[in-house]
């Protein structure tokens, strides 16, 4: 096995592509020969610095239009199988979710955050997001009650704001196991500001949550790759979001999203990425 004091810029990278295209620290370990523990602590680090970088950089950006939505996922066992010793020595476990902004036009990511999905999170989040941007946009979200309140807090008037509301079939069976009822509508309904009609979206940040789940073995449904702990998790999703604004390149831009939205002049590759560590 390999020792992570010992890794060159060449393994570390390859690790990196590993877990960046959907494959479980174990199946990383057998494909590159480092450690579970080296694997483990790589991830770690790396998510620490992609993070600092990500907030650093992702400032004054021009986007037009921002959509949002959320994601869920859980660490160490599902909300209902949460027992007491779970939450032993600080940790934490059940429901997660993943509260994601993109913009429609460059495809970035400009921010990111995991939580409840409860209206702390939504505030946080959205003034987070309004933080890194320069000027007035126009923004999207689902149905969520708890958007109202954080966007007014966040931007005030200064925004054009619409709420796309999903009607769905009233069925007997009620809503299956991981299957939602059969959406037959979707209502657009505007809160505040002018926003453009033709605009009022979520078909990107929704196509993006499925770029998450098939790109970060942590969100694949029905595996035991789930993470065990929030810190891995959050991690892990500061790896993804890195590698997706600068490192993979969008098949319709032909850039990098980060290149797109003017954060970047150049196409980042892995091995940039990993030097990031000191």
């Amino acid at each position: 096995m390999v020792n992570m004091n010992r890794l060159d810029t060449a393994k570390r990278s390859q690790i990196v592509r590993c877990l960046v295209e959907g494959c479980s620290i174990r199946s990383t370990v057998r494909m590159t020969g480092a450690s579970k523990n080296t694997v483990a602590k790589l991830l770690v680090e790396l998510g620490a610095v992609c993070t600092k970088y990500m907030d650093d950089n992702m400032r004054a950006l021009t986007c037009q239009r921002i959509q949002v939505d959320e994601i869920w996922q859980f660490v160490f066992a599902k909300q209902k199988n949460v027992k007491a010793k779970h939450f032993e020595d600080g940790k934490r476990a059940g429901d997660v979710w993943t509260w994601i902004a993109i913009d429609a036009e460059t495809k970035l990511v400009p921010s990111f955050m995991i939580g409840q999905r409860d209206p702390e999170t939504a505030r946080v989040f959205m003034e987070d997001l309004a933080g890194r941007l320069a000027n007035r946009v126009q923004l999207t979200s689902d149905g969520l009650k708890a958007y109202l309140t954080a966007v007014k807090a966040a931007f005030g008037n200064d925004i054009d704001y619409a709420m796309l509301i999903k009607v769905y079939a009233d069925t007997s069976e009620g809503q299956k196991r991981y299957s939602p009822a059969d959406c037959i509508g979707c209502k657009k309904e505007t809160i505040k500001g002018r926003p453009d009609p033709e605009h009022i979206s979520t078909s990107y940040v929704e196509r993006q949550n499925l770029t998450l789940r098939m790109h970060n073995r942590r969100l694949t449904r029905l595996t035991n790759a789930f993470s065990k702990k929030v810190e891995n998790h959050l991690a892990s999703l500061a790896i993804h979001y890195m590698h997706y604004n600068f490192v993979r390149i969008h098949s319709s831009l032909r850039v990098t999203p980060a290149m797109a939205a003017g954060v970047t002049a150049r196409l980042w590759s892995v091995e940039d990425l990993v030097r990031l560590l000191p």
